[in-house]
């Protein structure tokens, strides 16, 4: 009998909410069956500083779920349970009624850096990477909670009143969810927080010391990525009582809907960045080569673990393409612009263009196109900017190898990229390894479904995930190590320009 389940998925421009349909032991076991979305507002309040109003995050749930259970002919009785994935770090904090002191901090914003800076200077760097697997930046969300506590008039206080409430965004939507019933967040969003100490699943009182006193009762219960936080309450587009089961962190949760349930397997999404996690097990290890170490997931009482690296720029150099230099009039075109052309013609393109992320952390980098002849033409750039989307990740997988001390023998990918099969290739050549595309490419919102899924009893274990993930198609190596190596040489050359 067929089962349907909720998943929300909370991203940093709009909200897509899924109905997703399981039927265990058939043909299609899982299967996306509607999709509905609405965009929010973006708020630029000074530069470098970015902003989300909760209130309108929470209406584009509203209305996202109303249409996608419109388009799934379905009424809200039919939904079984639901399941959460959400932008991660990005703060907020209400009062007792659900009212926001402030709008939300979010994750891009940099209004933090001075703190940041203070706090390394205090030679605190290793504390906190230890205890959380997270360098000091403002990215994170504890320096954000600092930030509103002391700059939102009368916060400080009435937070250690126990008066507000803080969460990231999968905390604002239990909360709207259940009418305020329910104050929680889930192991993987706290790990993103630089308070929770990573090696032990709880808040940490040494961290939130260090980040000026942030007070225990402002923050949520950390619950697991799998069970029954609570129930719907007082909603406009769903019935009371409906459970909310299943909670990730969008890398996290998209690691688990490409079901990288085992220790070595991994996975990239490939949108306007790029974000490679694997999964290492089990036992925290602290990364010695630029990578994070974040909670993958805790199911029941066991924690498993994920080293994680983030590539700035993936497909935004594609609009660059598009919109900066007019080379192409849609993303599409690109794949064919680089075709038109044999190889590179010895252009290589740095796509450095907000800095690099991990494993480098060099914000003051910037793009470089180096290897320019007479001869080069735009098939060629357009060549050299697919391939160096691909050469960041490669350095990424390097790292995460590096760390884990584990061998990556395919990788999973997903996002909106992987449709560009020149660049899948080209990443499967320089990875010497064989990548794996799925049937159903929603694998962040897919993750926040199985989880609930099992947290209700839909599938029974973890297994089910693995025999319910299905490849649509797969890319092989085909260029000799000495090619590869040739290449990366190159790369790495122009890498120090940048």
């Amino acid at each position: 009998m067929a089962t349907y389940i909720l998943a929300i998925d909370q991203g940093t421009t709009g909200t897509t909410s899924l109905v997703v349909k399981f039927s265990p032991g058939t043909e299609k076991p899982v299967e996306v069956v509607s999709r509905g979305y609405r965009e929010f507002p973006q708020h630029f309040p000074k530069p470098g500083w970015v902003e989300h109003d909760l209130n309108e995050i929470w209406g584009s749930v509203e209305v996202s779920i109303a249409e996608a259970l419109q388009k799934a002919e379905l009424k809200g009785e039919d939904i079984q349970a639901i399941g959460i994935t959400n932008q991660r770090e990005t703060t907020g904090i209400w009062d007792q009624d659900g009212k926001p002191i402030h709008n939300a901090i979010v994750w891009q914003d940099r209004r933090t850096a001075d703190f940041c800076g203070s706090l390394r200077e205090k030679n605190l760097s290793e504390l906190f990477s230890k205890k959380t697997g997270l360098v000091l930046d403002p990215y994170f969300s504890g320096t954000k909670v600092r930030w509103l506590l002391e700059n939102v008039e009368g916060a400080r206080a009435r937070a250690e009143a126990g008066e507000l409430r803080f969460g990231t965004i999968d905390t604002w939507l239990v909360w709207n969810l259940t009418a305020g019933d329910v104050h929680i967040t889930d192991v993987t969003n706290a790990s993103r927080t630089l308070m929770l100490d990573i090696t032990q699943g709880s808040w940490d009182e040494e961290l939130c010391s260090a980040l000026d006193g942030i007070p225990e009762s402002l923050l949520p219960e950390v619950r697991s990525c799998s069970e029954v936080y609570g129930k719907t309450k007082g909603l406009s587009v769903l019935p009371d009582g409906i459970p909310i089961a299943g909670i990730a962190g969008d890398q996290q949760s998209s690691l688990f809907g490409q079901a990288c349930l085992n220790p070595g397997m991994a996975k990239c999404t490939y949108g306007t960045g790029a974000f490679a996690l694997v999964n290492i097990g089990n036992t925290f290890r602290q990364s010695k080569n630029g990578m994070l170490t974040t909670i993958a997931w805790k199911l029941g009482d066991e924690i498993t673990y994920a080293i994680e690296g983030s590539v700035f720029i993936a497909g935004a150099i594609v609009q660059w393409l598009r919109d900066g230099l007019g080379i192409i009039e849609s993303s599409s075109d690109v794949e064919a612009l680089a075709r038109s052309v044999e190889d590179n013609g010895g252009v290589t393109l740095v796509p450095a263009l907000a800095g690099l992320g991990a494993p480098h952390w060099r914000p003051e980098a910037r793009g470089v196109i180096y290897g320019l002849t007479r001869g080069s033409n735009k098939g060629h750039i357009a060549r050299a900017a697919l391939e160096g989307i691909a050469f960041q990740v490669r350095d990424l997988m390097a790292a995460m190898e590096a760390d884990s001390g584990l061998e990556i023998n395919e990788l999973r990918v997903d996002g909106g990229a992987t449709a560009n099969e020149l660049l899948m290739q080209f990443q499967a050549d320089v990875l010497e390894t064989k990548l794996l595309r799925p049937e159903v490419l929603d694998t962040t919102a897919l993750g926040a479904a199985y989880l609930a899924a099992l947290g209700v009893g839909i599938l029974e274990t973890p297994a089910d995930v693995m025999s319910a993930w299905l490849s649509e198609k797969s890319f092989k190596g085909e260029m000799s190590s000495d090619e590869v190596e040739e290449r990366n040489q190159a790369w790495q050359t122009a890498l120090q320009k940048a």
